[in-house]
């Protein structure tokens, strides 16, 4: 089975009621325990839900499970989040994209290790983009055109180690071939010249945030 979009809604925190712009015609939508309810709150028809559905309230899953959806249920004490299992859903279904809809303001340790997550090689045929409240986040393995407005923040943040041979088209302050550690600032805060940056690498995987991509 192949889709050209999935869609994963995150539990925790809310996204932005703007978030269901963001889902094609047809998409396949795919909730992580809460994600369920906010599915709904955005008017999205879910296929699947994932989780423990320890957030989730007991007459929102026995509703959705009437109308269709299935529900997969797992073992509070586990070794995954419920977003990754909602991934793991998603990658299933063999997409072109997937789209995480997501909130700001939860736990810190959930959102940093939600935005590693996306970074899993396993994920890697797809392209990853996540809308986490008022940002955008987009995965880069290998290359990608980035779409932005002119001046707008885009900020290059290795995972898993050194991204490795560094190019960049279209920001204030080009990368010309060149490594950013694990852990160093120097991809922080660049600008988008025009309408669209080129962003690629030789090896590794980045994350590239536009940390106010709403306004």
């Amino acid at each position: 089975m192949s889709n050209e979009v999935v869609v994963v809604v995150s539990g925790g925190e809310a996204p932005s009621r703007d978030a269901a712009s963001e889902v094609p015609a047809g998409a396949t939508v795919v909730a992580a325990d809460s994600g369920l309810e906010h599915a709904r709150t955005l008017g999205l028809e879910v296929a699947v839900a994932v989780g423990d559905f320890d957030s989730a309230s007991p007459e929102a899953v026995a509703a959705a499970e009437r109308a269709g959806t299935r529900i997969e249920r797992h073992a509070t004490e586990k070794d995954e989040t419920d977003l990754e299992l909602a991934l793991d859903v998603a990658i299933e279904l063999q997409p072109a994209r997937i789209v995480v809809l997501a909130g700001r303001g939860g736990r810190l340790d959930h959102e940093l290790s939600s935005l590693l997550l996306l970074c899993s090689e396993k994920y890697a045929s797809a392209q990853i983009d996540a809308l986490v409240g008022e940002a955008r986040v987009q995965v880069v393995w290998n290359a990608r055109e980035l779409e932005g407005e002119p001046g707008e923040l885009l900020t290059l943040l290795p995972a898993y180690g050194a991204a490795e041979g560094v190019r960049t088209e279209g920001l204030v302050y080009p990368l010309r071939g060149e490594t950013l550690d694990s852990g160093s600032t120097r991809g922080v805060s660049n600008e988008f010249v025009g309408g669209t940056a080129r962003v690629a690498l030789e090896r590794g995987v980045l994350l590239a945030i536009r940390p106010r991509a709403s306004e």
